[in-house]
């Protein structure tokens, strides 16, 4: 079980490190801050900000693939993930193909099933003594509770809907 464990936390927090990259150092041809700004402009009011708020989340799965703090950086991927289905790819459905969900909540679900079945044996929380007092069903349904409250309460105070073009009557 350890080593699975540790095969999970290292795929899943690798992977969305990776994501952060690409927004806050413009690593794998991610285009950095600037690009990011403008992308998270048309739906929030500070894009920059909310994009290096993101891109820190993101870049938190280091210490989730390490396995440190565990619940609390799974608790900034449930952020973005929720804030990510919430205002890019639940409108187009499950699928990854058409721009859905599928691989955000793969993510989120992946980070909380961690936290519930702690980060295991090879894990730097196990070898702290964290591990145990910090896993188990409540304090996943926790990190996945406040992990909503937080998305939810960014988007009621940065989201903005993006103008709709002017018609010409």
């Amino acid at each position: 079980m350890a080593y699975g464990l540790l095969l999970l936390r290292v795929v899943f927090g690798l992977t969305i490190a990776a994501h952060g990259a690409q927004k806050v150092f413009g690593w794998f041809d991610g285009g950095g801050l600037k690009r990011w700004g403008t992308i998270f402009g048309a739906n929030y009011k500070n894009g920059v900000l909310m994009a290096a708020l993101a891109g820190m989340s993101e870049l938190g799965g280091v210490a989730f693939a390490i396995g440190l703090f565990t619940p609390i950086a799974a608790l900034g991927m449930v952020v973005v993930m929720v804030t990510a289905i919430r205002v890019v790819t639940w409108k187009n459905g499950f699928f990854h193909s058409k721009g859905g969900f599928e691989f955000n909540l793969a993510l989120l679900a992946g980070a909380v099933a961690i936290v519930m079945t702690g980060p295991g044996r090879f894990s730097v929380d196990h070898a702290l003594g964290l591990d145990d007092n910090s896993s188990g069903l409540w304090w996943g349904l926790g990190v996945l509770a406040l992990g909503i409250v937080i998305s939810s309460v960014n988007h009621a105070l940065f989201f903005h809907a993006s103008e709709p073009p002017a018609s010409e009557a």
